[in-house]
């Protein structure tokens, strides 16, 4: 398969199960699936749980590069991640007030000698990484057809 160029991700049918799509970019290819329990053959993580791993990554890298520039002594970060769907009228912070509406829940573990005030900014610098900002900012996703 031809790579795209930089910036570009191109997902297309493996042909090899229901659901199961080749993710490729620049310089990587991946496989996408759904777990067997939704009919798909559980080739590759499904696209929630790359969702998750692109705000975990982000946030780890954020955090990592954060402490090297400020010679902060984080040894290591571990992102965990989920999620999952509430009523809008359980959530405090929200502005949507009726139906369903998504939630990720990440918890942070920062390895190393750091003392609070490291750690209060090191939070603080998590929720800069860019993903999350383009995450919690208004999206515009347009769509077109090609190739006709």
């Amino acid at each position: 398969m031809e790579h795209p160029e930089p910036g570009t991700v191109t997902v297309t049918a493996t042909g090899d199960g229901t659901y199961t799509h080749q993710v490729t970019t620049a310089t990587h290819e991946l496989l996408v699936d759904e777990p067997t329990a939704l009919g798909g053959a559980d080739a590759g993580p499904n696209p929630y749980e790359l969702l998750l791993a692109a705000l975990g990554s982000c946030t780890a890298i954020t955090l990592r590069m954060y402490a090297d520039r400020k010679g902060i002594p984080l040894t290591r970060a571990t992102v965990r991640l989920r999620h999952d769907r509430i009523h809008a009228e359980d959530c405090e912070k929200c502005e949507t007030e009726r139906g369903m509406l998504s939630r990720i829940t990440r918890e942070i573990s920062l390895e190393g000698e750091l003392d609070e005030e490291q750690r209060a900014r090191l939070m603080v610098i998590a929720d800069k990484c860019p993903v999350h900002r383009t995450l919690s900012s208004e999206i515009v996703i347009e769509t077109h057809e090609t190739g006709r």
